[in-house]
């Protein structure tokens, strides 16, 4: 059986086996990548990346989004012109139960800290 041809347009992504909890907790480190996290989990699907408003360069939040995508954080896929983001949050769930769970609400506690 011949494996699918691959498009130059595919984006590599971790298996859901080599996910790092290391490289998880890297990627939501910085400010920037956890709210684009959290945004993607109050979403009710995948978001293109024109939909973010961040206070930093495009060269910087493509590497954001790359940041988050090699750790396995998110899946990146283009539709037509976009490349649409998902959180994998089934998927971090099963390999660290309670961990984004944890992260998203205490993030969400501490923007409302810090916005009053």
């Amino acid at each position: 059986m011949s494996s699918p041809a691959v498009s130059s347009r595919d984006l590599p992504h971790p298996a859901r086996d080599e996910i790092r909890l290391e490289g998880v907790l890297h990627a939501l480190s910085d400010p920037m990548r956890l709210r684009i996290v959290l945004e993607l989990a109050g979403a009710r699907g995948e978001l293109s990346c024109s939909d973010f408003e961040l206070p930093v360069t495009k060269s910087t939040t493509t590497h954001h989004f790359r940041v988050l995508r090699e750790s396995g954080v998110i899946r990146q896929v283009y539709r037509g012109t976009a490349k649409m983001n998902g959180l994998r949050r089934d998927e971090l769930d099963e390999l660290f139960p309670g961990l984004m769970g944890a992260l998203l609400a205490a993030a969400a506690r501490q923007a409302v800290r810090l916005a009053g």
